[in-house]
C-alpha cells in the first residue's frame, strides 16, 4: 500500500537522505525528494536514470507556506505520499551552523535557530501529510535523530542534543496518537556516519567505535527502508540506534 514516499533533506549525493531515497526506489516506491536547494533535482535525475520514478522540489521546510506548496506539488506530480522520512536538519549549504560553543557562551538566538532547524521541519511536514495517512488508515513515518541527545552528548552541542532528543519524543507521541489509524512512527539514531559533511574529527571518532569505522549512509538507509515496509506495521514508537556498538562500550581508555 505504501507506494509513494517523501524524503526530506535529500540534496547531497553522499548523504543519508539520498541513500534512503535510493533504497525506497529500489523497493518499487515512487520517491519525492526535497532539499533547501535545487540539488535534490539532480538526485531525482540520478534515480530516474537508473529506471526509478522520482520527482524533486526545493523548499525551506521551516516555512509553513513552503511546506504546503511542497505537499501540493507532490500530490500533483505523483499522488498521495503514505511514507514520510524526516531527514532534513543539522547541515545546510545555505545556512551553515554557528560554531560549537559551551552552553554559557552560546548566543541564545543561535541556540534557538539550531533547535528550529532540526525540529520544525519534521513537525511541519508530518503535520501536512498526516491527514492523508489518517484517511487511508495507513502510513509510515521515520525520523532521523542522532545518538547525540539520545545515547550521549558532545561539548558545545547542547542545542543539537536537545533537538535530536526532542525528535525522539515527537516520534513516540505520534506513535501513540496514530497507532489505531494504521500509522507507525519510528526514529533512527545514527552514530558516526561517513557522509560528505563528516569532519576529520568525526572520522577519528568513528575509528574509536567498537566497529573500528564510521557507518555508511546505506547502512542507515537499509533500516529506514525496513521500517517503511508494509510488513512493519507492528513496529512503532521505537528509536533504533545504529552506531557500531558505540553506545554500549564501557571501556574508553
Amino acid at each position: 500500500m505504501s507506494r509513494i514516499a517523501l524524503v526530506t533533506g535529500a540534496g547531497s549525493a553522499e548523504g543519508i537522505g539520498f541513500a534512503i531515497a535510493r533504497h525506497l526506489a529500489e523497493q518499487g516506491m515512487t520517491v519525492a525528494l526535497t532539499s533547501t536547494t535545487d540539488r535534490c533535482r539532480e538526485r531525482a535525475a540520478q534515480l530516474v536514470a537508473d529506471g526509478h520514478r522520482a520527482v524533486a522540489f526545493a523548499a525551506d521546510l521551516t516555512d509553513r507556506a513552503q511546506v504546503a506548496r511542497l505537499h501540493a506539488s507532490v500530490l500533483d506530480a505523483v499522488g498521495v505520499p503514505l511514507v514520510l522520512v524526516n531527514n532534513a536538519g543539522m547541515t545546510s549549504v545555505v545556512d551553515p551552523m554557528p560554531e560549537s560553543r559551551r552552553t554559557d557562551l552560546v548566543d541564545p538566538a543561535d541556540w534557538l535557530r539550531l533547535l528550529e532547524r532540526n525540529v520544525l521541519p519534521a513537525h511541519l511536514v508530518t503535520h501536512a501529510l498526516l491527514p492523508d495517512m489518517v484517511a487511508a488508515r495507513h502510513g509510515r513515518i521515520v525520523t532521523i535523530a542522532s545518538t547525540t541527545g539520545v545515547t550521549g552528548a558532545m561539548v558545545g552541542e547542547s542545542a543539537y542534543a536537545t533537538a535530536k532528543a526532542g525528535l525522539v519524543g515527537f516520534t513516540r507521541a505520534l506513535a501513540v496518537e496514530y497507532a489505531r489509524d494504521g500509522i507507525t512512527a519510528n526514529a533512527v539514531a545514527p552514530g558516526w556516519i561517513a557522509t560528505a559533511s563528516q569532519t576529520d574529527d568525526e572520522r577519528r571518532q568513528g575509528l574509536a567505535t567498537p566497529a573500528g569505522r564510521s557507518g555508511t549512509p546505506d547502512e542507515i538507509a537499509h533500516m529506514v527502508a525496513a521500517l517503511c515496509a508494509d510488513a512493519a506495521g507492528y513496529i512503532t514508537g521505537q528509536c533504533i540506534v545504529i552506531d557500531g556498538g558505540n553506545a554500549v562500550a564501557e571501556e574508553r581508555a
